[in-house]
């Protein structure tokens, strides 16, 4: 786990794009996992700012969402379909028939849904790159405490905390989905690599737990401890309670150096 502690959140997406941008240059048809959420949101901005200069493309990409709400259209603004819509896809050159979500239609069965999701990422090649958020409970995606870690595609009920933290998107909580199909976290630790972004205080625990706590479906996020290749971008506020904080700058100074020696050579 590489764990890269930058100074504020603009800094984290700024990394954050050029570790994709890297990818989409040497894998022009690379496969994105992606993440809706505020977190990713600055990401996705300096994407589109890098699509519309030139110099980067989406034209042979895929994308696989994590997860969406049961029970709301593609057109309702609360939909991750939606958000994606909104915040990345219509700004970039992305073909609309390469992104994907884990929908789920009128009259559909959402049991169904998973299997179908993990068989259409397979035909993909599989993802190359997943973009993970992380919640106040060491959730990703939506594979909340609790969930098996070895856990497919599949229907998850949010907690009342994950409820409780999304109100504030819906007007009339009567209308607010209490279930969402999910990729899974078995699904997120096939990617081939997994970039996880945390930023602001509210964070800080979980992002303690989930790298330096015990491996548990507690904090579903631990998992990605067992990953080979996991980046895990911190601004300073959700860094703040690792206990191996300056370790963790040391490491990214020697690896400074090291990068440097070898361009000098």
């Amino acid at each position: 786990m590489d764990v890269v502690i930058l100074k504020d959140d603009a800094e984290v997406a700024a990394e954050a794009a050029t570790i994709i941008r890297q990818l989409l240059r040497q894998k022009p048809d690379a496969v994105l996992g992606l993440a809706s959420g505020n977190t990713p949101l600055a990401t996705y901005r300096r994407l589109i700012q890098d699509c519309k200069q030139g110099l980067i493309s989406f034209r042979d990409v895929t994308t696989f969402n994590l997860d969406e709400y049961i029970g709301l259209s593609a057109e309702d603004p609360q939909s991750y379909r939606h958000f994606m819509q909104r915040e990345l896809f219509h700004h970039i050159d992305i073909d609309p028939g390469s992104t994907f979500l884990p929908e789920c239609g009128v009259g559909e069965d959402p049991l169904a849904i998973g299997p179908a999701y993990e068989a259409l990422i397979r035909s993909r090649g599989g993802i190359d790159l997943q973009i993970l958020g992380i919640g106040q409970n060491g959730h990703i995606g939506f594979n909340e405490p609790a969930s098996s870690l070895r856990s497919r595609t599949r229907v998850k009920t949010l907690t009342r905390d994950t409820v409780e933290a999304n109100r504030k998107y819906f007007d009339d909580p009567l209308k607010q989905p209490r279930t969402a199909i999910t990729m899974g976290i078995g699904s997120i630790m096939e990617a081939r690599q997994v970039l996880l972004l945390a930023t602001g205080a509210s964070k800080a625990e979980a992002v303690r737990q989930a790298i330096e706590g015990p491996v548990a479906a507690m904090c579903p996020a631990s998992m990605l401890q067992m990953h080979e290749t996991v980046t895990v971008l911190l601004d300073r506020e959700a860094a703040s309670r690792l206990e191996l904080h300056d370790y963790f700058e040391w490491v990214a100074e020697q690896k400074r150096l090291l990068l440097d020696s070898r361009a000098d050579a």
